[in-house]
């Protein structure tokens, strides 16, 4: 559980690995390697068994691609991580390139030449994107072609971790609402409804919450890697490593759901033939379709039947997310206080500040994980906006600068994450101006009403408008879903500058996490969790229209607002929130605690 400060990588990692890839690409008759971030089963966070891209390039990101020529190699990521990168890789042997603007396809069009043979891993990749990629490879002239076992796998070797085997266990009624027959039926007849007999399920979140199980085989998730075939009478097919079954899994999984392992599924895959077979393109490796498509199964694309659901919490995971974060906040109330006193006078280092943040947390007697590895930014390492403290980063608070950290935990009842900005000593003016302008932001997103059919990307300009009229902004996503017990990213909502399709629907939860950095000098971010409501009327108003209600309880650093430029509605704001921290934290905590969070929670 406790989280290691050892690099996981370093530049060594590219001149090491490339070449031990680039002789066994040779070895296949390949000119060229794709490999991606994700996984057979497209994770964000990786097993690490399953992270090629971080052994192959030293990049350890959540998000990225290495594209590896006989000749030359480039690593792609986006503006969260342009920072590490650098510092991650050797740029003698990889050129860094944007993941975003053109990306991997662009590269390849002027990369690759007429005649090469460039090799993938269908596993590790979806349909639209490879489509992408094989496009791309034809204008240079160049073959993509599927290979299998892949260069980078077989460099690996014996080195290469051993696949995770952590049991699976129930998920209880109490924590889900739902137990699985009712949502595998109600699912199977919305199949039926399409014209579907079964839909393959890949994603490990929706093998947790469809079948209200949870593991531990992704690092910081309680998610168990499998697969299953849901069918439309509501049976389904679980293929599960024997290894992981536990003794009380077949009884709690009932008579509807047949335990089958790994090696079952190609068969089973080919018992679809001359059905009608829903598969997610976004959740769901080329190699599916592929092998539907060779059994003669009618493949209908469409996005995986759990994640919208899995997304619109019952009122149970209601209230158990509102009990999680009432529980972390108190947690993170006495960690705040910690460095709002001993800080104060003996600024502590990065590790150290992580270390007594999960202590706490350990302290509720709750905590089953973290939901991520805490990001614990000092002074300028608060710039990186995915930065992780190591030994050999690790940075000395001062006096006068700030301390971003953001942090999370996974409790049977529900998963946080939090960000709060602290002053070490006194801030400057300029600092507390930004900080000041996102927070105005931040306040904006959490009182926004708004109609049914609202889409994230709608809203994600209330976030950025203060820091845009003085020419500022960010270059990461505002918000982000979260899971009951799962994984702290999880879609299909979002709030972002990116376009999107899905409405915010009542009982998503998604972040409100703007921020500013500055890059060498400081970073600034303010992150509550909050879930849409249901629609409500408005005094005056012709349509009833959705909203927000925080879930997050912990103060926002007060010596580093500028009240001036405030107006009246977001000094309201803020101090109904304080009091509402107080009132729910108050009793929850030491008492000197409270007393100096009676302090921090008073009204401006």
């Amino acid at each position: 559980m406790r989280q290691t400060f050892d690099e996981a990588t370093d530049r060594s990692f590219g001149p090491k690995h490339v070449p031990l890839i680039r002789k066994a690409m040779a070895d296949q008759g390949l000119d060229g390697f794709v490999a991606p971030h994700e996984d057979e089963h497209q994770n964000e966070y990786l097993p690490a068994a399953n992270d090629r891209l971080a052994w192959a390039t030293g990049f350890t990101g959540s998000a990225g691609a290495a594209v590896i020529l006989k000749d030359k190699a480039a690593v792609f990521v986006d503006g969260r991580y342009t920072l590490q990168v650098r510092d991650q890789v050797d740029q003698t042997v990889f050129e860094i390139r944007d993941l975003v603007e053109g990306g991997v396809p662009a590269y390849l069009e002027t990369a690759a030449q007429a005649g090469q043979v460039i090799g993938y891993d269908p596993r590790l990749h979806s349909p639209d994107a490879l489509d992408r990629l094989k496009t791309a490879a034809a204008k240079a002239g160049a073959e993509l072609r599927p290979v299998s076992p892949n260069p980078l796998d077989t460099a690996w070797g014996e080195a290469r971790p051993a696949q995770p085997a952590a049991p699976v266990v129930p998920h209880p009624l109490q924590y889900a609402g739902e137990d699985s027959g009712s949502k595998r039926h109600r699912l199977g007849q919305g199949l039926a409804d399409r014209g579907a007999q079964a839909a393959v399920i890949t994603a490990p979140a929706s093998i947790a919450w469809l079948f209200n199980v949870r593991g531990g085989d992704v690092i910081r998730s309680p998610l168990p890697i499998g697969q299953a075939i849901l069918n439309a009478d509501g049976s389904a097919r679980l293929f599960l490593d024997p290894a992981k079954v536990t003794a009380d899994l077949p009884a709690w999984l009932g008579n509807e759901v047949r335990l089958e392992t790994p090696a079952d599924l190609p068969q089973a895959l080919a018992e679809l033939k001359g059905k009608t077979v829903v598969v997610d393109p976004g959740q769901s490796s080329a190699w599916y379709f592929e092998a539907l498509g060779e059994a003669g199964a009618s493949v209908l694309r469409a996005e995986d039947p759990c994640v919208l659901p899995r997304a619109c919490k019952n009122a149970v995971e209601i209230a158990g997310t509102k009990s999680a974060h009432i529980r972390d906040g108190a947690a993170l109330t006495r960690f705040l206080h910690w460095l709002a006193t001993e800080g104060q006078t003996s600024p502590p280092d990065e590790i150290t500040a992580v270390s007594r943040l999960e202590a706490f947390r350990e302290a509720t007697g709750a905590l089953k994980d973290l939901s991520f590895d805490t990001i614990a930014g000092a002074a300028a390492n608060g710039a990186i906006v995915h930065y992780r403290p190591t030994l050999r980063l690790n940075k000395q608070a001062e006096i006068g600068s700030l301390m971003l950290i953001d942090s999370g935990a996974q409790y049977l009842d529900g998963t946080t994450d939090v960000t709060r900005t602290v002053a070490i000593g006194q801030p400057s003016a300029e600092m507390a101006e930004r900080f000041t302008l996102v927070l105005k932001g931040h306040l904006a997103l959490a009182r926004v009403r708004f109609p049914v059919g609202t889409t994230g990307s709608a809203l994600d300009a209330l976030a950025r408008m203060a820091l845009w009229a003085k020419g500022l902004d960010y270059d990461h996503g505002t918000g982000h879903g979260v899971g009951s017990y799962l994984g702290v990213h999880e879609g299909p909502q979002r709030i972002s500058k990116a376009p999107s399709n899905v409405a915010l629907r009542p009982g998503m939860i998604v972040s409100n996490e703007p921020g500013y950095y500055k890059e060498g000098a400081y970073g600034i971010r303010i992150e509550t969790l909050q879930f849409v409501t249901e629609p409500a009327d408005i005094p005056g108003g012709e349509r009833p229209m959705l909203g927000f209600e925080t879930l997050t309880l912990a103060p926002i650093d007060r010596r580093l607002v500028t009240v001036g430029l405030l107006s009246d509605e977001e000094r309201a704001q803020l101090d109904a929130y304080h009091a509402r921290v107080l009132a729910e934290i108050g009793e929850r905590v030491p008492a000197e605690v409270r007393e100096w969070l009676t302090q921090a929670c008073a009204p401006i």
